[in-house]
């Protein structure tokens, strides 16, 4: 394992005056006491709604990047509904500073892309489809840098989705972390990679454990069966 660049947070609790409001409220975040990052490729898995994109946007916050998405170089806002939870966590830093940072959400992106246009030499993003787009960028991803990726395959084909794995594996194995929110199959069964588990309070689970795993497994192995099951049966 290379050195990381992050090697967890902390949720200072005893700075927050209310856990019933908004994000802390959400069950992991109003249980949660701080997360460890052991590898340089993390996956955090978990249902809607049990706090995936409001942990990576303030961790991404908290290593100054936009948290609609983009480079260190890159601020803007479109519309503001990033949550404070970045005001009371702590990053436990590694032994090195990114040389290069990036944050990919998948629901900002084309907002990102408009703010591209008007601080880079990038042609536009925009003469290619959304997937070319998403792969473009990852593609000028490189070693020495952190990556915090928001469902990442949201724009991507299963056959994009393997190129991004390798691309992923390319870098990791030559310095690179990278954080990612992911309901792929595919990215999450990354064999260097490891597993963390929002509905069991970031709990490492392993990769055929995942409901996500689990449900594609037996979707795919019968769909008719499982159709039968749903849309039949009383």
């Amino acid at each position: 394992m290379n050195l990381l660049f992050v090697k967890g947070l902390k949720l200072n609790r005893d700075k927050i005056d209310n856990f019933e409001i908004y994000p802390f409220n959400i069950p992991v975040i109003k249980s949660l006491d701080e997360i460890k990052l052991n590898k340089n490729v993390t996956f955090f898995v978990g249902e809607n709604g049990t706090g995936k994109s409001t942990i990576i946007e303030a961790l991404a916050v908290c290593m100054k990047l936009s948290p609609e998405g983009g480079s260190g170089n890159l601020t803007f806002e479109s519309f503001n509904s990033t949550s404070d939870l970045n005001n009371y966590i702590t990053i436990y830093k590694g032994g090195r500073i990114p040389r290069k940072k990036f944050f990919l959400r998948a629901e900002s992106f084309y907002t990102m892309a408009n703010a591209y246009e008007y601080i880079s030499d990038i042609p536009s993003m925009h003469t290619h489809s959304h997937g070319e787009e998403f792969l473009n960028i990852f593609e000028r991803f490189n070693p020495d840098g952190l990556y915090l990726l928001d469902e990442p395959e949201s724009a991507l084909s299963p056959n994009n989705q393997i190129k991004l794995l390798c691309i992923i594996d390319q870098l990791a194995k030559n310095g690179a972390q990278f954080i990612i929110v992911t309901h792929s199959p595919i990215l999450l069964s990354y064999r260097d990679g490891e597993i963390l588990n929002l509905d069991d309070n970031f709990n490492v689970i392993d990769y055929q454990d995942t409901n996500i795993y689990q449900t594609y497994k037996l979707f795919l192995n019968k769909p008719e069966r499982m159709q039968h099951i749903l849309f039949d049966e009383e």
